[in-house]
């Protein structure tokens, strides 16, 4: 066993507690990664705060960076002190939706073996999200990890576990977008930021964000967005379409808000497609009426992780971040100690962050 440092939930909605936990190693199939980088990401939030349930204790973190220092028996393709992005994407390649090329919803991600935290008294502690990232080390699975380029700075390689890939999954892969087509934001937060990105990549000819924060509008504009519309105003739906001519091809809808998901099909014009990117917490419910969709030929569409394929998408995007094409270090707002965890939550949760990275870097001021 190794003991390491974890950042522990032992109640929903209560800060969380610095605890020192046994982490056993890897067995077959499974890597270890000393953790370099954790970003903090919403859904760690509404998890801690009990939004969508589960068990405690409990380590949250899921957009994680390090390098591996221990391998399980079997694993080929990796090497120690290699740098890796350990992402939540558990995938067991052999069931239907993995060999459909649709590894982020594998119908076995929740099986395998139990969580390798402990207490010293042998209780049991969740490893969240197949993850448990807010710790000095992790053991996952071989299919969560992806080799990248050691120049790469460790608080922008984490991000490419969860954020970048969910928004510009959202916009390329669950919304189709082709070159030309016009996108619609709504939210313009750290999964906002790369699904505008993500168009803009992709050749979009108008995108236009939408948010409560004109700051944010503002940033949204450094990250490619070619317009702005703030939420707040009187059918905020119609100055987009002002703007865009039209309505739009795609929307995206990246935060966990039932008005924006309410609003989001006034966006849309024909045969436009709504990408559901951002969570609300379970039993939340929104409204909408069937006959315009219907009518219009338009759709609604899931996107978990933004269907990317881990070991396609995230060495793609790390090479488009090596040519200047992707901002990545834009993205880190705040650097922290793990000690300063429930600081950087209460930051990020205030809504100014774009994300909070977790520095495990001793030197870190």
């Amino acid at each position: 066993m190794t003991h390491i440092r974890a950042a522990v939930c032992t109640e929903f909605g209560a800060p969380l507690a610095i605890e020192e936990l046994e982490l056993r190693a890897p067995v077959a199939g499974e890597v270890e990664v000393t953790l370099e980088a954790v970003a903090i990401c919403h859904s760690d939030i509404s998890y801690a705060a009990g939004g969508w349930g589960g068990n405690l204790p409990a380590v949250y973190g899921h957009e994680a960076a390090g390098r591996i220092t221990a391998i399980g028996a079997g694993v080929e393709g990796v090497e120690r002190g290699q740098r890796v992005v350990v992402t939540l994407i558990r995938a067991c390649g052999t069931c239907g939706n993995c060999t459909t090329g649709h590894p982020t919803i594998c119908e076995r991600q929740g099986s395998g073996p139990a969580s390798p935290l402990r207490r010293a008294d042998g209780t049991e502690v969740v490893q969240a999200m197949n993850c448990g990232a807010f710790a000095e080390r992790v053991v996952v699975d071989q299919s969560q990890i992806v080799a990248l380029p050691d120049d790469m700075p460790p608080e922008s390689v984490c991000l490419l576990a969860c954020g970048v890939i969910t928004g510009i999954g959202a916009v390329v892969n669950a919304g189709r977008l082709r070159a030309g087509e016009d996108v619609v934001v709504i939210g313009a937060g750290g999964v906002g930021l790369n699904a505008i990105q993500g168009a803009r990549i992709a050749g979009a000819r108008r995108i236009v964000a939408v948010d409560m924060s004109t700051e944010k509008l503002d940033i949204a504009r450094e990250f490619g967005a070619t317009d702005g519309v703030l939420a707040t105003t009187k059918a905020p739906w119609r100055a987009a379409m002002k703007l865009l001519g039209r309505g739009a091809d795609v929307v995206a809808v990246t935060v966990g808000a039932i008005p924006a998901y309410e609003d989001a099909l006034r966006y849309m014009g024909w045969g436009g497609r709504m990408v559901m990117a951002g969570m609300p917490h379970s039993g939340a419910m929104a409204r909408y009426e069937p006959v315009i969709p219907a009518f219009m030929g338009q759709s609604m569409v899931g996107s978990k992780m933004g269907d990317v394929v881990i070991q396609r998408d995230i060495p793609w995007m790390a090479d488009l971040y090596r040519q200047g094409r992707l901002k990545l270090d834009e993205l880190v707002s705040g650097r922290w100690r793990l000690d300063q965890i429930n600081e950087a939550i209460a930051d990020t949760a205030a809504g100014g962050a774009r994300r909070n990275v977790i520095l495990f870097d001793p030197a870190t001021p």
